[in-house]
């Protein structure tokens, strides 16, 4: 175990010098945030199918628990519960569209990891810098629970839990709990917790800020101590259900799916639960009492608990759905917290846009109308008034717009095109207007996935490491 412990203070040390303009010390929040037996009593696995590039290059790492799908390589960091899914990386001779330009694909495009922390972080997607079309690079990077690294190569970086970077490419910054930056490129910035900015340079900037007395309620990180609140709660009390999917290597479902639909090995279902026609539910889901209508999909780390979704529903990555009602076409965003009571149910209007890390916590039965934008924190009707606005109202801004915690600049018509454009692809590329000839997506590329599972060195000074490890076709 000793060259894993050298490993980790090899990260610290570079993450701090990339810091240091921010002088910020990452130690006393990392040291003790996995223990290192935990790191190294799992296995770590990787998918094989006929849909995807097979080209893995693991070396001086430790994957502990962690997924690989698609082209990926892993040199010099240590990587817990972590999943690479490189699905939707680029091909080679594609065409690469950045506002006027048109880029060829020289090569296929790979994941590429060095020096750097990942612990039960999604990286998903693909490049989004034009500057760095063949390589999704992450260098020198601590990213911490359920963080998600969605088409943003990193370089330079500390991610608090729960935090969003996406489509960003962001190098030397400090992004903070609970928040989520989509801004295009951001260099040397400190982004406080609980903050959400969608920004797109000469159309709009959003800016939403938690007031941290309500935000550390669900989320709250300091030195010393790991993660905690009503966010960590809700994980860790469902975590035992996860250790027997990753504990046995072949698993029965009696659960009814489509043909046209795909439910991952690895996750979680429970019973009286429904599965609808092209429907994705992806691996570390979770779903218990729910019915998931035709084209929704449940993507890494969400939670669909007695709940319905009508159909062609995103329930984007780490999002949470509980004791609710969605209609048709409800996008919720990443790591978003939505939860009824079961004699006070939640229920939300079809074409409604739940935007990313929003929080709605109802006591009383509240229902959210169709073709709404809802943000922040929302616990009753004062405060979804305050922070929603039909989308036909916000489509009209054209300047300047503030309400509460949240601040808008720019063209509201440009910020819904592009989110109900974003909400379109998702849909096309999770299969969910597949019509059994045309429109293949996840859920039809991603039923037959073999899985193979690798393991480290089980004692001495290399314990918990890897061996270097190339798997090709």
């Amino acid at each position: 175990m000793k060259e894993l412990n050298t490993l980790l203070d090899r990260i610290i040390q570079r993450v701090n010098i990339d810091l240091r303009e921010i002088n910020y010390n990452v130690e006393p929040f990392v040291r003790q945030l996995v223990t290192s037996d935990q790191m190294t009593k799992f296995y770590a696995f990787y998918g094989i199918t006929p849909n995807h590039p097979l080209n893995l290059n693991f070396k001086h790492s430790n994957l502990s628990g962690s997924y690989f799908l698609g082209k990926s390589r892993i040199a010099n960091s240590l990587l817990y519960k972590t999943d690479i899914r490189g699905d939707e990386l680029k091909k080679k001779n594609e065409i690469f569209g950045y506002k006027n330009f048109k880029i060829p694909v020289n090569k296929d495009e790979g994941i590429s990891i060095d020096d750097s922390f990942l612990i039960k972080t999604l990286v998903h997607n693909f490049s989004h810098d034009p500057e760095t079309l063949e390589t999704f690079f992450i260098r020198d990077t601590i990213s911490t629970h359920y963080a998600n690294i969605h088409g943003s190569p990193s370089d330079g970086c500390f991610l608090g839990p729960f935090s969003t970077v996406d489509l960003t490419t962001m190098r030397d910054c400090l992004i903070g709990t609970y928040s989520y930056v989509q801004a295009g490129e951001i260099s040397h910035l400190d982004i406080k917790p609980g903050t959400l900015w969608i920004r797109q340079p000469d159309e709009f900037n959003f800016i939403y800020r938690y007031p941290l007395d309500q935000l550390n309620e669900y989320i709250y990180f300091t030195a010393g101590r790991l993660p905690q609140g009503i966010l960590m709660d809700f994980t860790e009390d469902r975590k035992e259900a996860f250790q027997r999917v990753f504990e046995r290597v072949d698993m029965e479902t009696t659960l009814s799916v489509p043909s046209n639909a795909s439910l991952d090995r690895y996750a979680v279902v429970k019973p009286k639960t429904r599965i609808g026609e092209n429907v994705l539910v992806a691996q570390r889901a979770y779903l218990q009492n729910s019915s998931l209508g035709k084209g929704a999909n449940a993507q890494e780390n969400c939670y669909i608990i007695n709940s319905t979704l009508q159909g062609n529903n995103v329930t984007a990555h780490g999002a949470k759905i509980i004791e609710a009602d969605l209609g048709k076409n409800v996008f919720v965003g990443f790591n978003s917290f939505l939860r009824g009571r079961p004699n006070y149910r939640l229920t939300i209007g079809q074409d409604t846009i739940i935007m990313p890390h929003t929080i709605i916590d109802n006591r009383k039965p509240l229902s959210v109308p169709p073709n709404h934008l809802v943000w922040g924190m929302v616990k009753d009707e004062k405060d979804l008034a305050r922070n929603s606005l039909p989308l036909n109202d916000f489509s009209k801004i054209d300047s300047h717009f503030s309400t509460g915690n949240m601040l808008f600049e720019g063209s509201g018509a440009a910020f819904v095109t592009a989110f109900k454009n974003r909400i379109q692809h998702i849909l096309e590329a999770n299969g969910a207007f597949f019509n059994g000839t045309e429109n293949k997506g996840h859920a039809q590329q991603n039923q037959n996935i073999s899985f193979n599972i690798i393991q480290p060195y089980p004692d001495g000074d290399k314990e918990g490491l890897y061996p270097t490890i190339h798997i090709r076709p």
